[in-house]
């Protein structure tokens, strides 16, 4: 199909365009709210500024496809490929991206408050000053993302593998980490207050100049850590003491 017969059908109201292929389309401002494209072929696509807001484009090929500040609020990606997707300053509020593919997709400062990204391939993985405010990330691999200033306070990122990801002056406050593994993680300069990290692996972590007070320690793997220079008071620590 080609761009100009899937806007046209948009504008007298057709919404189901599955399976279409629309390989390096240009559609860049597009109004496209509500649309269902699961199971699309965007790869490539310049989707810049584009209205997805509310799309079904679950089981979509979006590979290297340019999202920068687009909106796909509310958008369901389930199990989509954004593998090495642009998606710069884009608006992901209670999108769901579970199962999806990420890996090396550029999000620096998208906003995916709300965002459910449950079991998503999200390796290498620009998130930097992104903001992650209550999203949802158990059991996503996020294997040497960077996630450096990024806002991830009171998100849930339980049994997430987070192995040498930098959260350098990153913001967890309040964020569950409970079984999460972030052996050899740059955890500096965080703010990790009242954070559970119950059960978690951090051995060889970096933590120099975190802000750990009032967090859960107990039962993390600390082995290689060097808790000089880190901020524990009420924090609780592995053997359950509470630390002054």
């Amino acid at each position: 199909m080609d761009t100009d017969k899937l806007l046209r059908g948009y504008a007298l109201h057709a919404r189901d365009f599955r399976k279409v292929t629309l390989r390096k389309s240009l559609l860049r401002g597009a109004n496209l709210a509500g649309i269902d494209l699961r199971g699309a072929n965007l790869s490539e696509a310049n989707l810049i500024e584009a209205d997805l807001s509310e799309a079904d484009l679950s089981g979509a090929n979006l590979a290297q496809a340019d999202l920068s500040q687009a909106n796909l609020n509310r958008a369901d990606l389930t199990g989509a490929s954004l593998k090495g997707a642009t998606l710069r300053e884009a608006t992901l509020v209670n999108t769901t991206l579970c199962r999806a593919n990420l890996c090396g997709a550029n999000l620096s400062r998208a906003n995916l408050c709300g965002a459910d990204m449950s079991r998503a391939d999200l390796c290498w993985v620009n998130l930097s000053e992104a903001y992650l405010h209550k999203a949802l990330l158990p059991e996503a691999y996020l294997f040497e993302a960077n996630l450096a200033q990024a806002d991830l306070s009171q998100a849930n990122l339980d049994r997430t593998d987070l192995r040498k990801a930098n959260f350098i002056a990153a913001s967890l406050s309040g964020a569950s980490l409970l079984m999460a593994n972030l052996t050899k993680a740059n955890l500096s300069r965080a703010d990790l207050s009242h954070s559970n990290f119950g059960g978690a692996l951090l051995t060889g972590a970096y933590l120099r100049l975190a802000n750990l007070s009032g967090a859960d320690l107990g039962d993390a793997d600390l082995r290689g850590t060097d808790l000089r220079n880190v901020g524990l008071s009420g924090a609780t620590m592995p053997d359950g003491t509470i630390h002054s």
